[in-house]
């Protein structure tokens, strides 16, 4: 809807003592992570070696209900998936954990981020035979695990070695007759962490802390980047022969993908979106009456705007918190009408005001014009905006949904015409130096790649399209 870049999704895992209701763990931790995927979700449990699953297209309240999650109950294990798609052709058969049977028995998987080489490794695949169901990476990563599991002798040696093949970002779960593994690509771009239940009754694992507080579990660590842990009756143990990288943590899980609540190798996501605020305090200093943050990721960064430049703080913006993932659109099907349905301004803060609107970044520019257009109807003197990333200039490659530079409005204008396009009295972008800083005493490096065009590995000069999603020349 909102004109933002998308990350993904996010990944959950538990692994309990003796019997209990995993399932019910795992639904309220999906709600922690609704933020990484409003598109599909689902939850697999493991009982006594029997892997049952319910997953769907739509929130986690839209998907799980009493009945279902009841029927899901019992077992030691259980994994979630929250979905957000960046292609939208037969969405609902890519909706995660994949559950698959093979002749060692059956594996579930959960899976967050992008292989560069997918497209390869599934070539390979169809070439020996195997048939695919979906374009999604982990129906390639379920591929490469269960090939090596013929031979390994257990389904962490068997991901082990499906990591040299393998090449990309992602965070993963996965979910054998015993055991529950979780994994960290090796420059470690997608967060991961772990955590312990309360009188050590078990461990979680989850791309945000905020999904182990909500799960009562106690934070121990982030998984490093290219480790493997795995949690069994025997207790957890570490798999560290991928390992040795920095880490290149996408930076934008500061910026915008991650909730403020969470902490990220060492960080406070809050406070890095505070710092980030500063920083552009310090880069693009403006005078006006009031600083206001577009929600909800740019309230963080306005605060810290405001603190840095002595301009108050204020509440011009509000979200509509009661629309959902989808909603009857107005007659006029319009971006406009759309916009103004999720957002509306306060005209007792910004009316006859010189206001700086803070917020995480602009991609093609629509949704922010639309912004400034209803700040200005309100009363606003002047507009000047202020984004806590630098301009996007190139594609990611690893999980989100700028896959071309085509759609990005910093490839198609000047900072200029950027500011005359969305209509704006002044613009700045935080700097590529500036926003490697937001984390500071992060236990990592970073990826900055969609904006500097530096990655941490060797990409493609595209992302491939699948052959079976493109149409036939008649």
């Amino acid at each position: 809807m909102f004109d933002k870049l998308h990350e993904e999704c996010g990944v959950f895992g538990i692994f309990t003592n003796e019997n209990s209701e995993v399932s019910r763990y795992a639904y309220t931790a999906l709600y922690a992570l609704q933020h990484r995927g409003q598109e599909s979700c689902g939850i697999a449990v493991n009982n006594s070696g029997i892997i049952d699953y319910k997953r769907g297209m739509g929130l986690v309240n839209e998907v799980f209900n009493k009945e279902n999650l009841e029927q899901l109950n019992g077992g030691k294990i259980a994994i979630g998936h929250v979905r957000y798609s960046t292609s939208k052709r037969d969405a609902h058969h890519k909706t995660l954990p994949l559950v698959v049977k093979h002749i060692k028995g059956p594996m579930a998987i959960s899976y967050n981020g992008s292989l560069v080489n997918a497209q390869e490794l599934r070539d390979d695949y169809e070439n020996k035979g195997a048939i695919f169901h979906t374009i999604s990476g982990a129906e390639v990563v379920a591929y490469a695990v269960t090939e090596q599991r013929l031979t390994c002798g257990s389904i962490e040696e068997s991901l082990e070695a499906a990591m040299h093949k393998i090449k990309g970002a992602y965070s993963l779960t996965i979910m054998s007759p015993k055991k529950l593994v979780a994994a960290r690509d090796p420059d470690g771009i997608r967060p991961l962490c772990l955590g312990v239940l309360p009188e050590n009754t078990g461990y979680v694992v989850a791309s945000e802390s905020c999904a182990l507080n909500a799960v009562g579990a106690n934070f121990l660590r982030d998984v490093e980047p290219g480790e493997i842990v795995v949690i069994s009756d025997e207790g957890i143990k570490s798999i560290k022969s991928h390992c040795g990288r920095a880490g290149s943590l996408c930076v934008f899980e500061y910026i915008y993908f991650a909730r403020p609540d969470s902490v990220i190798e060492g960080v406070s996501v809050h406070e890095a979106r505070i710092r980030a605020g500063e920083f552009l305090a310090q880069e693009h200093p403006i005078d006006a009456d009031v600083v206001i943050g577009v929600p909800d990721s740019g309230l963080d960064a306005a605060l810290g705007y405001a603190r840095r430049s002595g301009i108050p703080y204020g509440i011009g913006l509000i979200k509509n918190r009661y629309v959902g993932r989808t909603f009857i659109q107005p007659v006029q099907e319009t971006r406009e009408s759309t916009v103004k349905i999720k957002l509306s301004a306060m005209s007792a803060v910004i009316k006859d005001k010189r206001v700086i609107v803070i917020d995480d970044s602009i991609v093609r520019g629509t949704t922010m014009r639309i912004i400034i257009k209803i700040l200005r109807e309100a009363g606003a003197k002047e507009v000047h905006i202020r984004l806590s990333s630098p301009p996007f200039k190139h594609p990611c490659f690893f999980g989100t949904d700028i896959d071309s530079r085509n759609i990005l409005i910093a490839n198609q204008k000047t900072l200029e015409e950027i500011r005359e396009e969305i209509g704006a009295d002044s613009l700045g972008y935080l700097s590529i130096e500036n926003v490697e800083k937001v984390a500071e005493g992060a236990k990592c490096g970073f990826c900055s790649g969609c904006f500097s065009g530096k990655y941490p590995m060797d990409v493609p000069d595209e992302l491939p399209k699948d052959k079976f999603d493109l149409k036939i020349n008649m």
